[in-house]
């Protein structure tokens, strides 16, 4: 293996699960940013991403040692020092539960089964915005197959040894510069390619917005036509590591989260609200919690009109 342009070691405190925590980033099975490397020793992850210095790739696993054991991150290329020095936040070392108590078994028994799982925050916000524009009003497997064509045909490759086909996201310029026809071929409509483009028009003020409130990075976000609650909320709460952003207006959240929580069958937003409400500031942390429990929604009951902010 080429050596590392940077290392980063650290004690564990609390049980770590790189996968979970850091799986929230990846979009899809084939997403060219994202590796899973598995071996008799445990699970490594391989992320890529366009750090503020450049490209960087980093490996993170966990090995034995004393206690929880020793989080181990490596990083190659121009951007390996930066993400050595946020490493600690990807993988979860200030999610802060303070404060949070779960009231339902299924959140409960979640949380019991996934104890290494944390909310990671990468403190890159372009980098969570752009995928979530692509996912406004279509399939995830829609959505998936264009974040892959335009990484694999416009993303730059990944620095260090990893495989030829994965990608570090374009910078702000390169987003921009996606032809009309392009944006086509990947399946992507005109609204989400013009509010891809805003974006990237402002990326360099999107750029110091993390270490602001949570409040005032949403209002920004939210500044750009064509972001709206829903996109700003999955922005928040992987570039920001909020717990409390929920997914308002997804079209199948509502109904997940509702039944899990109560045994009712609803898609309406303003009643998942309520039944999160003494959960805050957590709710995301439960949102995301009965996602990974597995637990399964009926297909088919009542149906209401979800306020689907997406893109608006």
């Amino acid at each position: 293996m080429t050596e590392p342009t940077a290392t980063r070691t650290w004690p564990l405190r609390r049980p770590l699960d790189v996968l979970t925590t850091l799986g929230v980033h990846r979009r899809g099975g084939a997403d060219p940013t994202f590796r899973v490397e598995r071996a008799a020793r445990g699970v490594a992850v391989w992320r890529t991403a366009r750090t503020p210095y450049g490209p960087g790739t980093m490996r993170c696993a966990v090995q034995a040692g004393d206690g929880f054991g020793v989080a181990v991150v490596q990083a190659w290329g121009p951007g390996a020092d930066w993400l050595t020095d946020h490493a600690p936040r990807w993988l979860g070392e200030d999610d802060d539960l303070d404060g949070f108590r779960p009231i339902h078994a299924v959140v409960r028994n979640t949380m019991l089964r996934l104890r290494g799982w944390r909310i990671s925050a990468t403190g890159l916000v372009l980098e969570s915005l752009v995928p979530a524009i692509l996912e406004q009003k279509v399939t995830g497997i829609e959505a998936r197959a264009s974040w892959r064509w335009l990484l694999t045909r416009y993303g730059e490759p990944a620095p260090g040894p990893v495989p030829a086909w994965m990608r570090v996201v374009p910078d702000t310029g390169g987003w921009a510069a996606i032809p009309e026809w392009d944006w086509h071929r990947a399946g992507v409509g005109p609204q989400r390619a013009t509010t891809i483009r805003r974006v990237a028009r402002v990326g360099p003020q999107l750029s110091r917005l993390d270490g602001l409130s949570l409040a005032e990075v949403e209002r920004r976000l939210r500044a750009v036509p064509g972001v709206g609650a829903w996109t700003a909320a999955e922005t928040l709460q992987r570039a920001c590591g909020s717990a409390d952003h929920v997914s308002v207006g997804d079209l199948h959240i509502p109904r997940l989260v509702v039944h899990a929580l109560t045994g009712r069958v609803t898609d309406d937003d303003a009643e998942m609200l309520a039944v999160l409400e003494p959960y805050r500031p957590h709710r995301y942390r439960v949102q995301r919690l009965v996602e990974l429990s597995g637990h399964k929604a009926p297909r088919f009951g009542p149906r209401y009109a979800p306020l689907d902010h997406r893109g608006r």
